[in-house]
């Protein structure tokens, strides 16, 4: 109920004003059933502006940050992220993974469409990171599609850190669906997994303009994360002493 109050009454209907949502490719939604709506990660609001321009109820699988963060702000996020009916995950790795694509499954199995992001997290700097095959296995298990989907200058809207989104027009695009149940019973083959992911990273590709970089986006930010730490080069003694007086 909540879910439908926010789209329709309390939240939607101003979003829908203030940012324009432009989308295509509707008509690849199924009016029923199961899928897997796998989604490029720009910003905290994709998670905001997808379920805005699709009719039928997505269940993300969000991480679990957003439901044990501590202070007001964090109960705030964990009361909307509940009552909107979505799941938290734990993106630790291991068991923890096995448990989110047991849940996904089973959120499939129920005949809804299951929002994930195939980079496991967002990007740091816009470009479209290598895609974990966790989707794909959710994809033979459930024997459902995978729609690719193309959030598109949700990173300009609201950058990571930035609380207040700015008001620009936002454009999804919502690709074919993938079939492929030629896979079908091979969920346990890492090959066909890693095949089958890289063939869902290519259509965001290709749908979002991104450039694609071979590498976890996780990586990619700790690589950040160290060169933003790390002390600034300094000239060598004998380069400073003969360098000329100002």
């Amino acid at each position: 109920m909540f879910y439908w109050l926010c789209k329709y009454v309390l939240i939607g209907p101003w979003l829908r004003l203030l940012f324009r949502p432009q989308v295509t490719g509707l008509e690849h939604l199924p009016v029923d059933g199961p899928a897997i709506l796998a989604s490029n990660h720009l910003s905290f609001s994709d998670s905001i502006f997808l379920p805005l321009v699709v009719k039928r109820h997505i269940t993300f699988l969000a991480k679990s940050d957003y439901f044990n963060t501590p202070g007001i702000k964090g109960w705030a996020t964990k009361l909307f992220m509940s009552a909107a009916g979505q799941v938290p995950v734990d993106r630790s790795g291991g068991r923890a993974s096995e448990a989110a694509i047991t849940t996904g499954v089973r959120i499939l199995n129920q005949g809804e469409l299951l929002g994930i992001y195939p980079e496991g997290t967002r990007s740091p700097d816009g470009r479209l990171y290598r895609g974990k095959t966790g989707v794909a296995r959710m994809a033979l298990e459930a024997k459902v599609p995978v729609i690719p989907v193309a959030m598109i200058d949700t990173d300009k809207i609201q950058p990571p850190g930035r609380i207040w989104p700015k008001i620009m027009r936002v454009r999804i695009a919502i690709g074919e669906p993938l079939d492929f149940s030629r896979y079908e019973g091979m969920e346990g083959d890492r090959f066909v997994l890693r095949s089958m992911t890289d063939e869902i990273m290519y259509e965001l590709m290709q749908l979002s303009g991104q450039e694609y970089v071979d590498m976890y986006a996780t990586k990619a930010k700790s690589i950040l994360a160290e060169a933003a730490v790390a002390p600034a080069p300094t000239a060598p003694v004998e380069q400073a002493a003969s360098a000329p007086a100002a």
